[in-house]
Parts: structure tokens; sequence; C-alpha cells
């Protein structure tokens, strides 16, 4: 998935500390199609930068793609990242620079290594999926460290994740480890992303790496977290030090996505869908996307190219007049 914000500010993220729970309000973005299809955003956010490597959360739905035309999303780049995509309903087509051609179903996870530079496209449409009318899921980013961060790119699709059970709740683990279960998915930083499914009515006390900071993000149902309520499409934050969580339901059963992960402690700047460590490293790699889509004659280059889709790849926004200041933790 890519950032459609025609002027995406330009943030140095800081893994910050937090005494206790902190709840992180979503803000609304349109992703695009017909009438707009809008994503609810909490990473990044003036509250909180980073969870771990996590330094992006998208969560969309449950829409009805025949009302707002769905996920189109053009051909873009991006350096320094994983993309990681988990999907509660519908399906996604997800095509890339390495030739990947792979539909996503609940479940499923796909994720995408962009490395030093990639480019891909995203699909779900009532005219590609016709038997698919609601899109509900979410798209998660990691930060790439330095020993990865210029390495290749690269595609992974996990048909079956891990599963397991803790005091009632079902627990699909589709990155890293928990709960003695781990993702065979490849992950660079000490990580954990995990769909947590609590009955009506239950409590439950998940044991976790104490070295690790972790946040919820609600999809449905009254969460109450570390005692702290948590509504729908909000995260919840929790700093490193505890080796449990405890996550409670209400009359209702409650879907929620963990992540976690060591504080990332390297510098770390994003704009738009580049994650780099400078502005320097920002300015050229939009310079050399807007070379390649302008059919510059020594070809694709960095990112590659996507075959395939039927349409233009994405321009990027134009550049910020001015650098903004790093946020204070």
């Amino acid at each position: 998935m890519t950032n459609l914000e025609a002027r995406p500010d330009e943030q140095v993220c800081v893994a910050g500390p937090a005494a206790d729970v902190q709840l992180v309000e979503p803000r609304d973005v349109p992703l695009g199609g017909p009438r707009a299809m809008t994503v609810r955003r909490t990473l990044p956010s003036r509250a909180r930068s980073l969870v771990g490597p996590f330094c992006f959360a998208d969560h969309y739905g449950p829409d009805d793609v025949a009302a707002t035309g769905g996920m189109d999303v053009p051909p873009h780049p991006h350096t320094g990242l994983q993309t990681v995509t988990w999907l509660f309903e519908g399906a996604v087509l997800h095509r890339d620079a390495l030739g990947s051609e792979q539909t996503i179903a609940p479940g499923q996870l796909n994720l995408m290594t962009a490395g030093r530079g990639i480019c891909h496209s995203e699909e779900a449409t009532p005219a590609r999926f016709p038997g698919q009318p609601v899109l509900h899921g979410v798209q998660l980013w990691t930060v790439l460290p330095e020993s990865a961060r210029h390495g290749d790119r690269a595609f992974e699709h996990v048909a079956d994740v891990p599963r397991l059970t803790v005091d009632g709740a079902q627990l699909q683990v589709f990155l890293g480890r928990l709960g003695g279960v781990e993702s065979p998915a490849r992950a660079y930083s000490p990580l954990v992303a995990a769909q947590v499914d609590v009955p009506a009515g239950a409590r439950v006390t998940l044991p976790v790496d104490p070295a690790f900071e972790h946040a919820v993000l609600v999809d449905a149902g009254a969460l109450r977290f570390e005692g702290h309520d948590v509504p729908p499409a909000w995260l919840a934050y929790a700093p490193p030090g505890r080796d449990a969580l405890v996550l409670e339901a209400g009359d209702a059963p409650v879907r929620a996505v963990l992540v976690g992960g060591t504080p990332f402690d390297e510098p770390m700047l994003m704009w738009w869908n580049f994650v780099a460590r400078t502005h320097e490293e920002v300015v050229e790699a939009r310079a050399q996307w807007q070379a390649a889509i302008a059919g510059d004659p020594a070809g694709p280059g960095r990112f590659g190219e996507v075959q395939g889709y039927a349409g233009p790849p994405l321009p990027a926004p134009e550049l910020p007049n001015v650098r903004l200041r790093p946020r204070e933790r």
C-alpha cells in the first residue's frame, strides 16, 4: 500500500519512551478509488512514531467495494522497509518488480522487503474480485535496520501462519515469535505481529517478551488493555518491561492486532513511501523514481518495473520546501 497524501510530512521518527499505556487516536486518510476508500492511520502520529520497528499502520474496512471502488493502487516505490499485508475479509492482488503476482486471502501473509528499492501495485476492486464485496484488513510497515536496508528486494507469501490458544483467545502469529510459535516469514529485527481474537467476557493474560514495547490495534469490540479502555480503530501502546499483557473483552468478542519489538534505536526519516536516514537520501530516491516513470533511457533502474498493471505508475508528491524538526521524545 502507498501513502496517497498529496503533502506528506517528512518525519524524523524516534522510539520515544512512555511511562504507561498510551492511547493513539486514528486519523482518516483517503486511499483512492472512485469515491475514495478511507483508511484509519495510527502510525506514524503526533503521539507516537514507532512501536519496535513498526513505523506505519493503516486499518481499513469493512469496506463495501461496490460503493467505494475498493483499493486500486498503481505501481509505486518503497525503500528501506518491509510492507506487511494482513486481511480479515476480502482479497488483494499484489504485483511487484520481482515479477511476483500473488492474491492474498484472510489468514495469509504478504511480506515485501524493499531493501534499496522496489515498486509494486495492489488491487482489490469489484472488477478484479467480483465475488468479494468486502475489503477489511491492515497494512503495516517495518523499518529495516542499517544492516539490511541496502540489501536485495524480496517477496514472501505465507499461506498458513502458526496459531495458538491462550486463555481461550485464538492467536495467529504472522511475524516473529509469540507463545512458543514462530512465523516462517523473514524479519530483520526482533519483533512480533499477531491477530488476537478474544471471546466475549474473556480475560487473557498473554506472555510477551519484556524487552519489547507492544501495541494493540483494535479492529472490533470493546477492549480493555492493561486496565485501559481502547475504542475500535485506536491503538494502545505499552512500553518495555512487561512479561505479560492483559486483554479483556466486554459483552462482544474482540478482534485486535498485536505488534511489538525491541525499541528501534537507529535514526530514521520517513517521507511518502521512502524510509531513509537523511533528507538527501529521500531527495535522491524521489528523483530516481520520477526519472524512471518519465521514461529514463537508462531504464527503470533502482526500483524495477511492475508488469501486468493496467495503468501508469504513481508519481511522487512534491518535496517540502523546508525540513521539519525532529519530534520530541
